[in-house]
């Protein structure tokens, strides 16, 4: 981040000035695996199966960019997850899910004052419905797993907007609630800590990278390198 300042210990800005008015904004949206919660939820799925190492690894070379087709990348992974139970799930959903640090905090700071909140997510329904139920989040865009006799398929179900919810569909989905809520793209922020992130980030007002891969640091006005969520609210005050 050549042309970023440290605004405060871990945490860098750009092409802005700190501290701004959280009330001036009035949406924001967050990427749930590793943004929102602390887990990749299809890393740990994929556990269940013994597959846990060769599915992390494409989730990671994905995240940075090295591989550039979400949709692709997704399919084969959610493919190696044939036969994963809803109890398989259910585990990894009641011992595995964590909130991020802060993630609470900064939720409840934001409805505070007024911004309604998107969970957007190449992650799974699953998880973002419990995610939802957990803060009391307005609006959630993820993909759905298909599951037969109770478990599954290592398909995706079809939904109306698409069968995957890739970088392309969370950017869309930012301008399409956006719209609904009647306010600009500059009146929302995005929170996101990989490449599919991107596109959404660059469609908000505010971009902020959590603990973020390089080339998402790269992009974003607010990057927080150290702590949790809720230090965004030392830059929106």
């Amino acid at each position: 981040m050549t042309d970023a300042t440290e605004f405060a210990p871990g945490l860098m800005i750009r092409g802005i000035t700190a501290p701004q008015k959280l009330s001036d904004y009035k949406l924001i949206a967050f990427d749930m695996d590793s943004t929102l919660i602390t887990i990749e939820c299809i890393d740990e799925i994929a556990d269940a199966t013994g597959k846990k190492a060769e599915v992390a690894a494409i989730t990671e070379a994905t995240m940075r960019g090295e591989i550039t087709d979400f949709k692709d990348s997704l399919r084969q992974r959610v493919g190696k997850l044939v036969g994963v139970t809803e109890a398989d799930m259910e585990r990894v959903r009641a011992e595995r899910l964590k909130l991020s640090p802060g993630a609470e905090t900064l939720v409840k700071a934001a409805q505070a004052a007024g911004l309604k909140v998107l969970l957007v997510s190449g992650g799974f329904t699953y998880f973002a419905e419990h995610v939802r139920g957990m803060l009391g989040i307005d609006f959630v865009r993820a993909n759905v797993l298909e599951v037969k006799d109770g478990a599954l398929t290592g398909g995706l179900v079809e939904q109306a907007w698409g069968d995957i919810c890739d970088g392309a569909e969370k950017r869309r989905t930012l301008l399409e609630v956006a719209s609904l809520i009647g306010i600009s793209p500059s009146q929302c922020i995005a929170v996101g800590d990989g490449s599919n992130d991107i596109p959404m980030m660059q469609a908000a007002g505010l971009s902020v990278a959590y603990h973020a891969k390089p080339r998402v640091r790269n992009e974003a006005k607010v990057s927080i390198n150290e702590g949790g969520l809720d230090r965004l609210l030392e830059v929106l005050r």
